[in-house]
């Protein structure tokens, strides 16, 4: 199995086409993610572990079964986008880069340090890997789906993938985007929104309300499909899926806090830290998800 990134402009022709094969393969490189975001936000004192957890499989399969890119030449012209709009979540997309390649594993260990590269918000100023800064929920969308109309102006076969969060949604920013991308038929652009129905301090749905989210963005003109964002192969699969000839928009259905007991659907671990009890506990939660 080719566990390395292809240069941009070319397919991912060495993976297996056994389909048991690639999801074993995206699942350990989650695992490793989860390992990695965690110690990184253990060490630190400080993060987003709940939406890094949540998010780790998305990242994983796009990072490791989707995406076209070459992290020694990261400013190739013809490589997919990026756009990792929930930006509060660096652990996760820290840990994506760095096992991808684009910097040393031993960097992790600076997150969130004095003059580290590794910032609470991606920097794109500092870091390979980073198309586009973000931190203010709702710049994303806005972003990403510019850079699906550049890729269109210029004739080029390059794609536009872009992750919110689903409280993120309830910024208007989305919407205007969606409709422009709608109205544009971007084939190009994938919307993957992290559904984990947590946000900070509250459920999603007692802030402000998003469904029926499927029915508003089919509304907007996009192809829709949800499923389970911890399912490597749905994932893999509506992400690989043939254009419909217009943007698509994939929920993903997913655990705030996926892999650790203690973790999962509590909105106090929006950004809580924490404890050597508590770390020890979760990373052989995670380890044993590794063994089986």
């Amino acid at each position: 199995m080719n566990t390395v990134t292809l240069p941009a402009g070319t397919t991912r022709a060495g993976l297996s086409s056994d389909p048991d094969e690639i999801i074993a393969f995206l699942r350990e490189k989650a695992t490793h993610i989860r390992r990695s975001a965690l110690s990184m936000v253990f060490e630190a004192q400080i993060g987003h572990p709940g939406g890094d957890m949540s998010v780790t499989d998305i990242l994983a399969t796009l990072f490791f079964g989707v995406l076209r890119y070459d992290p020694a030449e990261p400013n190739a012209p013809e490589r997919d986008r990026f756009v990792m709009s929930k930006g509060h979540c660096t652990g996760a997309f820290y840990a994506t880069l760095a096992e991808a390649g684009y910097f040393p594993h031993s960097e992790l260990s600076t997150y969130m340090g004095p003059l580290s590269r590794l910032n609470g918000h991606p920097n794109r100023n500092y870091l390979p890997g980073v198309e586009t800064n973000t931190g203010p929920l709702g710049h994303g969308m806005p972003v990403a789906a510019g850079m699906a109309i550049a890729a269109k102006l210029d004739g080029s076969d390059r794609r536009v993938f872009v992750v919110t969060g689903d409280g993120e949604q309830q910024e208007g920013s989305n919407w205007e985007a969606g409709m422009l991308a709608g109205h544009r038929k971007l084939d190009n652009l994938t919307l993957i929104i992290d559904r984990n129905r947590l946000q900070q301090g509250a459920r999603v749905e007692d802030t402000n309300t998003l469904e029926p989210l499927g029915d508003k963005w089919r509304a907007f003109g996009w192809d829709v499909r949800e499923c389970d964002g911890h399912d490597h192969g749905a994932l893999f699969g509506h992400l690989t899926a043939a254009s419909e000839g217009k943007p698509r928009c994939i929920i993903a259905h997913t655990i705030k806090g996926k892999g650790v007991s203690f973790m999962e659907n509590e909105v106090h671990w929006h950004h809580g830290v924490l404890n050597r009890t508590q770390y020890d506990q979760a990373i052989g939660e995670l380890s044993d998800e590794r063994a089986g």
